[in-house]
């Protein structure tokens, strides 16, 4: 079953750091991930929870890498750090550690955004920073990566 987390959410991180999951983001997760969460650095200044089982495939991908290789080392190091596993308590509330927590500039708000196997937590400014705010460019994005040609990943083979 593929996992479809969607949807985006204005939280509040309370006094000792910790945010409550949204109850529309708990319900969509799998059975047997509802409570085997991964949290990692975002490649933007965010952070990113995965259900344990998505964040398996990628770890799976980044630590097949060869370890003797200096770019995939580095990139690995880079990559896992500060990655943790999160549990919810009764509440569905998680704690964001502080070095986490300084590297996505999260104070008191957050938005928290369902991108399908995953969540990004955001500080609210920054994500704003990182939309597209021009339609127009937006669009073009858009077409590049959903227009159906046979170059498209994940197009339909065509007829023969």
């Amino acid at each position: 079953m593929a996992i479809s987390l969607t949807g985006e959410y204005d939280c509040k991180l309370d006094p000792k750091g910790r945010l409550v999951l949204p109850a529309k983001v708990k319900a969509a997760l799998p059975d047997t991930d509802a409570n085997q969460l991964v949290l990692v650095r975002g490649l933007e200044p965010c952070l990113v929870l995965y259900p344990r089982s998505a964040w398996k495939v990628i770890e799976d991908r980044v630590t097949a890498l060869d370890e003797f290789n200096d770019e995939y080392r580095q990139f690995q190091r880079n990559f896992m750090r500060g990655m943790m596993d999160v549990e919810l308590d009764s509440i569905g509330r998680f704690l964001l550690p502080g070095s986490l927590r300084r590297y996505a500039g999260l104070e008191k708000d957050a938005v928290v955004v369902g991108i399908g196997n995953r969540c990004e937590i955001w500080d609210p400014a920054r994500y704003d920073n990182f939309l597209i705010k021009d339609a127009a460019a937006f669009s073009k994005l858009a077409q590049k990566f959903l227009s159906v040609s046979p170059d498209t990943p994940g197009a339909p083979a065509a007829a023969l």
